[in-house]
């Protein structure tokens, strides 16, 4: 999946001996794994860890709630405020704040503190991956830069297939606990891999936040970009609560694992087919198939709920379906928001990550409200968010 990357408008130009080649990105890319997997891991636990903290799944899926929201407001913050920082020492401090709060989030005693480590973790994320993505395009030939980018979003989207099943079996394994002290290990092995193979690179001139906001006054902009909110409200807002659901199709816990992954296989194979199909039949269509698609998975998802539909090939039928449905639409929003704006491309492809992280944050407030009413009424309202996309597709289809 084209999980968003926020390049920077300034493009940090390499010193002469700057090492040239995609070999060197591929620790960036251990370090987005490490970051995604951040993000996404708590989705593999959910259930024993709401029990350990003694709060309910909905509350403790609100864990996810704070990293996204945090990430949505930081990320244009911290790429201003931090924009002179030498790079190296950026990404370095970066994957050591989340190292840290990973490691208090495994120690956490008690919810209120999980919170405060989960928000601690999404500043690290923040600061990390937009720059990851601007340095590993510093780090290689002109001709290569696009390959590069897709090197380190690869670390993001491995660690949508990989990371929450690995998780998920960390902690069937031994605890909760001990699968985020596992994610602290990795951000700190990502950190000294960072130190030792990245090349001194100097900071760049700041970009006043004022400018960065200043897209959102463009009409195009204002009209697209809310489709990111809905699109990923509607699509990922329960994916946090994606073990309960898993069970209440009546999956057991040996399954939860493999059914994770095919949740995301299903998001690369989404991403790829969807990147290729905008730049074939152009980025509208590719949506209208994308979010009728969503509408009508989530349909499914309740259908099979209620009627309680106990079969393991339907389920696993379903992840798939779910994870390609929803993390088909980044390529396509990001084409019509540059379209919009074609001079501040790198600016609405970072508010087009923002937004991606707000949707994240609205869904699984709205996920964690509605799980207590049983999980056909969450999946219910999800599939109608997804037919409200189309709706506001339809409407601003011409932008």
């Amino acid at each position: 999946m084209n999980t968003p990357i926020h390049r920077q408008a300034e493009r940090t130009a390499p010193p002469a001996d700057a090492p040239r080649g995609l070999h060197s990105t591929l620790i960036l890319a251990l370090g987005t794994f490490a970051v995604g997997t951040d993000a996404y891991v708590v989705a593999g636990f959910l259930p024993e860890m709401a029990s350990s903290l003694h709060v309910s799944e909905g509350t403790a899926g609100q864990s996810a709630t704070a990293f996204a929201v945090t990430y949505a407001v930081l990320s244009p913050i911290l790429a201003t405020v931090l924009a002179r920082v030498p790079r190296r020492a950026l990404l370095v401090a970066a994957l050591a704040v989340l190292a840290l709060a990973n490691l208090g989030s495994a120690l956490a005693p008690n919810f209120a503190l999980l919170m405060v480590s989960r928000i601690v973790a999404a500043s690290g994320a923040a600061a990390f991956t937009p720059n990851a993505g601007a340095v590993a395009s510093s780090l290689v030939a002109p001709a290569q830069r696009a390959r590069a980018l897709a090197v380190v979003i690869g670390g993001l989207t491995v660690a949508t297939a990989l990371g929450v099943p690995l998780g998920n079996l960390a902690a069937r394994a031994l605890d909760w606990h001990a699968a985020l002290a596992l994610v602290a290990a990795l951000c700190a092995i990502a950190a000294g891999g960072v130190f030792a193979a990245m090349p001194a690179l100097p900071g760049g001139p700041r970009i006043p936040l004022r400018r960065r906001l200043a897209a959102l006054r463009h009409p195009g902009v204002v009209a697209v970009l809310p489709l990111t909110v809905l699109g990923m409200a509607a699509g990922y807002g329960l994916y946090a609560y994606a073990v309960p659901i898993m069970r209440a199709l009546g999956a057991g816990e040996d399954a939860e694992p493999w059914l994770l992954f095919l949740y995301g296989a299903g998001a690369v194979a989404g991403n790829l087919v969807a990147g290729a199909r905008v730049d074939r039949h152009g980025p509208v269509r590719v949506q209208f198939a994308g979010y009728a698609a969503l509408a009508a998975t989530l349909a499914a998802f309740t259908w099979a709920v209620a009627a309680g539909a106990d079969r393991l090939p339907l389920t696993a039928l379903l992840m798939i379906a779910w994870g390609a449905t929803t993390w088909f639409q980044t390529p396509a929003q990001q084409v019509r928001l540059i379209s919009a704006a074609p001079q501040e491309t790198a600016v609405v492809v970072g508010l087009n990550a923002s937004a991606l992280y707000a949707g994240i944050g609205l869904g699984t407030v709205l996920g964690g409200a509605l799980l207590p009413l049983g999980a056909t009424a969450a999946l219910a309202t999800c599939a109608g968010l997804a037919a409200l996309c189309l709706v506001h597709l339809f409407l601003t289809r011409r932008h």
